[in-house]
């Protein structure tokens, strides 16, 4: 036991650091991802594993930066890198200097991340979408002033439109720094007098050339643009990020300048067909004025107005006649009542009783004697009659 060497615990970790990052060369990893978690300092932590064994595994921010897509829990990969020794811990890791996924290309796999992220943010959603002027005073054309592209949106833009007022903002449309372009250009376009809308794009090109427009740098920006945004990038089969943010999406940048100008000479041909429909419109109408000037012209009353006086006259006699007669009725029948009401006073009128040879008699302050009583020796009675009354005075 004597002769067995003592050694410290981190001459045994080193010693094993040196074995095994000597012995085992830099090599290529087929696993599944798990544990994928991303630290504030940007380095991604995760593990890779089989069905029989699995590791921890490393990816520096230096490495993740160059990443196209995000790692996953349960993505299969395969992770290029190198075995390292943790001393302070003893503990074995992978050093993850690149990683592709399998089953579908790195960029493929970024872009549906990326597409599926920005959905369900409503980047996509049709109602943020402004509309494109359909005169605009000034196009500002984003992309690379040495291209095809801003040759051929110029030319259709002209043709279309000779009047239009382009302004080119050149930026890198792909390699390093054309992201940054890109986000700068389309921050700053806003700040160009006059301009009220942006074609951003290039022609076309391998994912790879095109991916500066599938960066979500470049979404975010064309979403925060101040102005609206046509893209239009690569053909008709290229279907890109900034293609799904845009305000309009384009097939192609020729079609982009028939998208952002109208032709003249449709315009043209527009006006005259409104104003052949606003000349038939308003000879319709004065031929129907025309026809209703001459049906009021042909009216009877018009062409002898005295018929209408004469006519208005009758009306008035027929009425003044049937005045007469209501008036005569009201009259007679108001006779009648009258009379009615005459006879019956008359029939109950106490004169009526003195033709049967009764008489009325009373004291001279008015009173009618009813009773013996009432009158005195010398008192001055008046006796009325049918006919004349009788003065007499009281003896006893």
């Amino acid at each position: 036991m004597s002769e067995l060497p003592v050694i410290s615990v981190t001459e045994l970790v080193t010693a094993m650091k040196e074995v095994i990052e000597t012995a085992l060369p830099p090599c290529i990893v087929e696993a599944e991802l798990s544990n994928c978690k991303r630290s504030s300092a940007g380095h991604w932590y995760l593990t890779l594993k089989d069905a029989g064994a699995e590791i921890a595994a490393t990816m520096w921010r230096s490495t993740a930066d160059r990443l196209k897509f995000q790692p996953q829990d349960g993505m299969q990969v395969l992770a290029t890198g190198s075995l390292q020794v943790y001393v302070a811990r003893g503990t074995c890791q992978f050093i993850i200097n690149r990683m592709l996924p399998q089953g579908v290309g790195e960029l493929e796999l970024a872009f549906r991340q990326l597409q599926q992220k920005l959905a369900a943010e409503g980047l996509f959603d049709p109602g943020r979408r402004r509309s494109i002027p359909a005169i605009p005073n000034r196009i500002a054309l984003i992309t690379s002033p040495s291209g095809a592209a801003v040759r051929d949106m110029i030319q259709v833009i002209t043709r279309r439109w000779p009047p239009a007022d382009v302004v080119i903002v050149p930026v890198r449309v792909q390699g390093e720094g054309a992201v940054n372009d890109l986000v700068q250009a389309l921050s700053v376009v806003h700040r160009i007098s006059g301009v009220d809308v942006a074609i951003v794009g290039r022609g076309g090109g391998s994912l790879e050339d095109l991916w500066s427009f599938n960066t979500e740098a470049v979404a975010r920006a064309i979403a925060a643009c101040r102005v609206p945004v046509i893209s239009a990038v690569g053909h008709e089969t290229d279907v890109s990020i900034a293609d799904l943010v845009a305000d309009q999406r384009a097939l192609t940048p020729s079609e982009a300048g028939e998208l952002v100008v109208p032709s003249a000479e449709e315009l043209r041909e527009l006006l005259r067909q409104s104003a052949e429909r606003i000349r038939t419109s308003m000879l319709s109408r004065v031929d129907n004025f025309r026809l209703r000037l001459a049906a009021l012209e042909a009216r009877s009353v018009l062409q002898k107005p005295e018929n209408l006086i004469g006519q208005r006259r009758q009306d008035c006699d027929i009425l003044g006649e049937r005045l007469q007669r209501s008036m005569g009725l009201m009259v007679e029948r108001q006779q009648r009542n009258l009379a009615a009401v005459a006879a019956s006073l008359h029939a109950l009128s106490p004169l009526k009783v003195l033709l049967r040879g009764y008489s009325l008699t009373q004291l001279e302050t008015g009173d009618l004697v009813q009773s013996a009583s009432q009158v005195r020796p010398g008192d001055i009675l008046i006796t009325r009659l049918h006919e004349g009354q009788l003065r007499s005075r009281v003896e006893m």
